[in-house]
């Protein structure tokens, strides 16, 4: 969201931004020194910490899920009204998940503008929600996992929403159901904007405008691309660069399974002897200093586990050839960005869509999910096979991956630049908030 908000203020000297924030998220973001890398014209506004602390959010999805959608909703309106006493707001940049965000601005008669972090194919998916065929209980996962949703609807941008899929999404009741409330709500909305890019998700796009009432904007790819002020190579540089530098190109295997969705530490483990039977060097960020040393035990001394990095420059170095993740939209539009194939191995949500889409139909890497035994865990032979495959250079494979990731790569780069078809679409979107064209009367 900082990203975005950063676009924006780049793209027209007249825009400024508030962002909206818990208190401890403030000082989360202070002590990174964020506040102090944003332009001038974008400040940052708080609430107090009305929802569960973002240290152990994981631990309970489901109430951190409800006490978002219950007990945001008054203090940010607080907050709201206070900044128009300063001046209203020309547009509110809302996540879609927030449900009260188009009433809030619809009371103020402030256009909203709903804000999607997840792959447009995921959107469009959940736009047919009542649409949803049937998971077929008696037919089993292996069938499942050959149909897609695709073959339900009048446009070809569904492939990697498979059926096997949707019967994991249904026996997640509350989701569901919040999901269904989102996507009421996100009718109503003034427009849609998207933080994917139309080459890499051209179908769903465009199927997606078929469908969507309102105006709908791909600004990204949304990673921290645009330079910082000051000198961010001193603010960042750490120790883990030096051990990077040392290894050949392409040789090494990033390692990360993000920052929220926790996995079991029997699957963990799995992977780190699946990395060791491997013998792939790897770089592998854990997030606590109990599980670094652990898995640093387990792995042996062909890689390095810390608990921090920063991913993108990570990414960008050229000893990375490869890149093990859990697919989550921010890390695989990274990897994209950096032209680094991946291994996928999704957990939860719109990551299983994301693995799909890596392997099946940007075929840029390998889907380790579809390598599960009936546990549900993937084992270190399976593993060890996947990460020798992807890090082999002369495998033609693997090779293939490599030239595809290229192009995606370039499509990314060029998708932001002067001309670039996000370039054009943030344009588009400033012009039309500037120009008074979503106003919420005209547009209801």
């Amino acid at each position: 969201m900082l990203v975005v908000c950063r676009l924006l203020a780049a793209a027209d000297a007249a825009i400024s931004v508030t962002v909206v924030v818990t208190e401890e998220w403030l000082a989360l973001l202070a002590a990174a020194g964020v506040p102090d890398a944003l332009p001038d014209r974008v400040r940052l506004a708080t609430i107090p910490n009305v929802i569960p602390s973002e240290r152990n959010r994981g631990a309970d999805f489901a109430g951190f899920v409800e006490a978002v959608l219950v007990k945001m909703v008054e203090p940010v309106e607080r907050l709201l009204d206070r900044l128009m006493l300063e001046r209203k707001p020309d547009a509110i940049v809302a996540d879609t998940f927030l449900t009260w965000g188009v009433a809030a601005g619809a009371a103020r008669g402030i256009p909203v503008c709903s804000l999607w972090t997840q792959p447009a194919t995921f959107f469009l998916a959940l736009w047919h929600l009542d649409r949803w065929p049937a998971a077929d209980g008696d037919q089993g996962e292996e069938g499942l996992s050959c149909k897609s949703l695709d073959q339900y609807f009048p446009f070809p941008a569904l492939s990697s929403v498979k059926c096997s899929d949707i019967k994991i999404f249904r026996s997640m009741v509350l989701p569901m159901k919040r999901c269904a409330q989102v996507f009421s709500n996100v009718r109503k909305a003034q427009c849609v904007l998207f933080t994917s890019f139309y080459e890499l998700e051209t179908g769903a796009i465009n199927g997606t405008r078929q469908v969507v009432p309102c105006s709908i904007y791909t600004v990204g790819p949304s990673i921290p691309y645009m330079p910082l002020k000051g000198d961010s190579d001193k603010l960042h540089h750490e120790n883990y660069f030096d051990w990077l530098d040392a290894q050949p190109r392409n040789s090494v295997l990033y390692v990360s399974f993000g920052s929220y969705v926790s996995m079991p530490s029997s699957q963990l483990e799995e992977v780190a002897l699946g990395l060791h039977e491997s013998t792939v060097r790897f770089f592998w960020v854990a997030r606590d200093s109990a599980t670094t040393t652990t898995l640093q035990q387990i792995s042996g001394d062909k890689g390095l586990v810390v608990s921090w990095c920063d991913q993108l420059k990570v990414l960008c170095h050229p000893s990375i050839g490869g890149f093990l993740s859990h697919c989550g939209w921010n890390s695989t539009l990274e990897a994209v960005f950096a032209g680094v194939p991946m291994l996928a191995f999704p957990v939860f949500w719109d990551q299983l869509v994301i693995g799909h889409l890596v392997a099946d139909e940007w075929k840029i890497g390998i889907n380790l999910r579809e390598q599960r035994r009936e546990d549900g865990v993937v084992r270190r032979a399976a593993i060890s096979d996947a990460v020798t495959k992807l890090m082999d250079l002369s495998d033609g494979d693997s090779l293939e991956m490599r030239r595809r990731a290229a192009e995606l790569r370039e499509a990314s780069q060029g998708a932001i630049q002067e001309g670039g078809s996000s370039r054009c679409s943030l344009n588009n979107f400033v012009t039309d908030i500037i120009e008074g064209r979503l106003n919420v009367a005209e547009t209801s």
